[in-house]
């Protein structure tokens, strides 16, 4: 969920006002973190998913402002276009069968949301780019109406001081020209939360930098945009560049993004990403914040709501008011099912605590630049890229997951204290999808591909968004779903 501004447009004064503030925050964030004043409540999982709205014809329809005033969900939630919406979970102690509780609880908002939506005469899909969609769709008139998108929109374009490029090179290759963020909207996504006793924070955070290249190969659901077969999830070099500005000055077109994979392990607090995000990124949105005390760092997750790293650490607060530290995995797609995606969260969990486990025994044992590589290897070419990895060989990345990194989650959700039969359950999925090689994006690329003779392009791409919809619906992992 993103923070509403007042304004979309600024001065100087208001982003000298904002800066100082920012700064004043961050000291009291170093300052708390240094009296170890944060949350120890043990992890808490949550999660945000990303759907589209689309009409009878499978193209999006921009009615999110009418379908969540009708819907009356508190979990739903607008985002950057008119056709996209957010549905998010209730934290939820990570422990016992919190995946059984946590798959119930989503499918039935799924359902509900889903209906709702067919009674608008529209449809409600969860995949990482739609492979119907068209270029020209992606305007400012599908901008939801919120001052955030529009203020993000114009600092964006005047931070570059020129078009939005995108250029990916896959299968095919798709270059082209846009002139707003809307091709940020393409890219939808299940981001995966973890709430972290604060000692143990920076070990799972980086962790999680290095779990990424299994998670989004495992994940990957995006190889079709605008008619092109590009990355196996294409998402990654479509955020990247869709929203593609830097740090200052004259680093505004150098190797700090703001999206990105970052620039490095935290190596003794959650404090440096912060610290980061303060030396290193102009301010994107200097909101007039009503003057809210420093200690609800408001500021400070504005901000760092602007810096899309693809593994994000986030401020929040427990019931009480005392403040705690969350980690915001970011790189699998929405989908393919509902089924589908708390299998993802589970391997992560237990994946990501694992590594971190072994972090604080025996230290970092795969270099940062190593992990990056190896995640955009893995967003490229799925299942069959090769990852060098902590033992410096490399390794087919089905058969690591195979051999070592199921096994490791099953330890990992261990020793968080899930339940034996939700572990089984949930890696059992993993593990079949692996086994079958088949994730979001080898089912749809075999579908394409059967069909290559029968249609055109189009047709055929239109005619695979149906059948997944209809997939997705049956209740079925992608592992089993058919190819014909």
């Amino acid at each position: 969920m993103g923070q509403e501004i007042s304004f979309s447009q600024f001065d100087k004064s208001d982003f000298d006002h904002f800066y100082q503030k920012l700064q004043q925050e961050t000291a009291l964030l170093k300052k708390i973190i240094s009296q170890k004043a944060f949350s120890t409540r043990s992890p808490v999982a949550g999660f945000e998913i990303e759907a589209w709205l689309l009409d009878k014809n499978l193209q999006p329809a921009p009615i999110n402002e009418q379908f969540l005033a009708t819907l009356k969900n508190p979990l739903a939630f607008e985002e950057l276009a008119k056709f996209n919406i957010e549905l998010n979970s209730d934290p939820t102690p990570l422990a016992g069968n919190v995946f059984s509780r946590i798959h119930k609880q989503l499918q039935s908002t799924w359902d509900c949301t889903f209906q709702h939506a067919e009674s608008l005469n529209s449809q409600l899909l969860m995949i990482g780019t739609l492979p119907t969609l068209k270029q020209s769709e992606l305007s400012l008139a599908n901008m939801s109406n919120l001052n955030r998108y529009r203020a993000l929109n114009e600092q964006i374009l005047q931070s570059r001081g020129k078009p939005i490029n995108l250029d990916i090179i896959g299968k095919e290759h798709l270059k082209i020209a846009h002139h707003d963020v809307m091709l940020e909207s393409a890219t939808t996504s299940f981001q995966i939360h973890i709430q972290l006793p604060l000692d143990f924070a920076h070990h799972f955070y980086n962790a999680s930098i290095m779990t990424s290249a299994p998670m989004v190969a495992l994940c990957a659901n995006s190889p079709f945009l605008f008619g092109k077969d590009l990355w196996d999830e294409s998402r990654i070099p479509l955020f990247e560049q869709a929203i593609e500005t830097g740090g200052y000055n004259g680093a505004a077109q150098g190797p700090i993004r703001r999206v990105s994979f970052g620039t490095g392990y935290a190596r003794h607090s959650i404090l440096e990403c912060f610290t980061e995000n303060l030396e290193h990124f102009p301010v994107l949105l200097p909101a007039n914040l009503n003057n809210s005390p420093l200690e609800a760092f408001e500021h400070l997750k504005l901000h760092n709501g602007t810096i899309w790293r693809w593994n994000r650490p986030l401020i929040g607060f427990d019931e009480d008011g005392t403040p705690h530290i969350r980690v915001e995995h970011r790189p699998p797609a929405a989908g393919p099912s509902t089924l589908d995606s708390i299998a993802n969260a589970a391997f992560f969990y237990g994946l990501a605590k694992n590594m971190a486990d072994e972090i604080i025994e025996k230290g970092i044992s795969l270099p940062f630049t190593q992990a990056k590589d190896n995640f955009y290897q893995a967003a490229r070419y799925g299942l069959d890229s090769h990852i060098i990895w902590q033992d410096g060989k490399k390794h087919r990345l089905q058969s690591l997951l195979r051999s070592e990194l199921i096994p490791r989650a099953v330890l990992g959700l261990k020793s968080l204290g899930i339940s034996t039969c939700d572990t089984e359950d949930f890696l059992s999925i993993i593990l079949q999808r692996v086994n079958n090689k088949q994730n979001g994006c080898t089912w749809q690329r075999q579908y394409i591909k059967i069909r290559s003779h029968d249609l055109s392009l189009s047709k055929n791409l239109k005619s695979m968004t149906q059948a997944y919809l209809k997939y997705q619906q049956s209740g079925f992992p992608v592992s089993e779903w058919s190819k014909l």
